[in-house]
């Protein structure tokens, strides 16, 4: 998530999964094996009772001077307060038996990560018209926090 563990009401907040395609070797009656489990999509759960997905969009690392921008899998949060945000990954699986073709599984298996959370926070911007040299006690001057 970006920014983590804070975002503010209202701005873009990235969220993103990382994942891989993973390869298991295996050894069944003496046949060597490779199972393999591939990401397919992803089901973002935002933790405030939105859900986007199913999507090919993993969504990804953004720099920090991009934070705030709208990505592919961003949210904007409506509302102050801790949500927990989870991502699925569905994978689709593959296997072969020694060197020969790639052949399908039927099927998905899907992983959720574990959930973060995220603390939504209000910004709030005052305007103060007093001139701190000739007032150093006026509203918003260093001397009257």
């Amino acid at each position: 998530m970006q920014p983590s563990p804070h975002t503010l009401k209202g701005a873009e907040t990235n969220i993103y999964a990382e994942s891989a395609t993973q390869e298991i070797p295996a050894t069944i009656l003496g046949t060597a094996l490779t199972v393999r489990a591939i990401p397919d999509t992803y089901t973002f759960d935002y933790g405030d009772g939105t859900i986007f997905g199913p999507t090919m969009f993993a969504g990804g690392f953004i720099p920090e001077v991009r934070w705030g921008e709208k990505t592919r899998t961003s949210h904007i949060y409506g509302q102050t307060g801790n949500f927990s945000v989870s991502v699925t990954t569905h994978y689709r699986g593959e296997y072969r038996i020694g060197n020969g073709p790639w052949m399908p599984i039927p099927g998905q298996a899907q992983v959720a990560s574990p959930a973060q959370t995220i603390q939504v926070w209000r910004s709030q911007t005052k305007n103060y018209a007093d001139n701190c040299i000739v007032n150093p006690r006026g509203e918003g001057c260093p001397q009257t926090r």
